[in-house]
């Protein structure tokens, strides 16, 4: 049985640095990098109150 956790912005932004970072700056679309930056943003947002 696996463990599903909701993908963060933080944890989405260093997996998108660390491929553009391999790829000379670059995030193609069909990539890890890019399918977790789209989870990122179906997240609901968390106020920093």
């Amino acid at each position: 049985m696996s463990k599903k956790t909701q993908m963060t912005a933080e944890a989405a932004a260093r997996i998108q640095s660390r491929e553009a970072i391999k790829n000379g700056g670059a995030v193609e679309a069909d990539t890890f990098a890019a399918r977790a930056q789209r989870a990122a943003a179906k997240q609901p947002q968390k106020s920093k109150s």
